[in-house]
């Protein structure tokens, strides 16, 4: 997003993070109104720009948010929607997008209430590694062709629906989702959004073998130093990598694998 747009959307992030503390566990039907919402405004090009119109007032847009939605979801979520058309937009399909964020919001911190938050984030992290591990079953559950209703039930045959609702409820949506280029792309942003609601950083550890519980606590403690702030470390197992460990934050990589040595030696040799 552009700045009046990410401007936009944090603030009503944080003007409704208040509203979600409040519901507790029930902060997850705020969430499914919201991506109930955001089908609605993906689907009309025309109701996008009638809410992020700048040439219009803010009161006449809220009017439009009423007339839309009034009635049809809960009254906290008609008043975000209307805080929402009020704000300044870049381009109408970020309106779309901000809501999408908000939904995912009220999915985690009505976990964080039921103190499943952790469980949810591992589940994802989980399902990244097995489509990683399975190439079929990343192109089958990738494959647009094939209705998300058919593609949900095909993971949760894999993972025997032993998730957390939230969980099932926001891979659902990551599988219909069209805003990241991948699927694994969608849920590694869904991974990260848990981790941030319980204000910790996420580092994904490649290893080639188990890394034991001291291993961890070192790493974990070597990277709270360095980035000042709690990490999250989800550890997947390669045999490909030789020895030592590939550590990833965001976009950032710490490489430190005998394979990364190894192919570092082969250029210098290479001349």
């Amino acid at each position: 997003m552009r700045a009046n747009s990410q401007s936009s959307t944090d603030a009503a992030r944080e003007r409704f993070d208040s509203v979600l503390r409040a519901a507790g566990e029930s902060a997850d039907a705020l969430g499914t109104e919201l991506f109930a919402v955001v089908d609605v405004l993906d689907s009309s090009a025309t109701l996008r720009r009638a809410l992020t119109d700048p040439s219009r007032e803010g009161a006449d847009k809220a009017q439009v948010v009423a007339d839309v939605f009034g009635g049809k979801v809960s009254s906290d979520v008609e008043d975000l929607l209307a805080g929402l058309a009020r704000a300044r937009w870049s381009a109408d399909q970020d309106i779309a997008d901000a809501v999408e964020i908000l939904g995912t919001d009220a999915l985690l911190a009505s976990a964080e209430s039921a103190g499943t938050l952790l469980d949810v984030e591992t589940q994802i992290f989980s399902v990244i590694r097995l489509l990683a591990a399975n190439r079929e079953l990343r192109l089958a559950l990738s494959d647009t062709s094939r209705a998300v209703q058919d593609r949900t039930r095909l993971l949760d045959n894999v993972t025997d629906g032993r998730v957390a609702p939230q969980t099932s409820t926001l891979i659902e949506r990551a599988l219909g989702n069209r805003r990241a280029p991948t699927l694994t792309a969608g849920l590694v942003r869904l991974n990260e959004a848990a981790a941030a609601r319980r204000q910790q950083l996420v580092a994904t550890v490649t290893a080639a073998v188990p890394l034991n519980e001291g291993q961890l606590d070192r790493l974990s403690d070597i990277l709270h130093r360095a980035y000042g702030r709690g990490v999250q470390l989800n550890v997947a197992v390669e045999p490909s990598v030789v020895g030592g460990v590939r550590i990833q934050i965001g976009d950032e990589v710490v490489d430190a694998t005998m394979l990364s040595r190894l192919d570092e030696a082969r250029r210098r040799l290479a001349g």
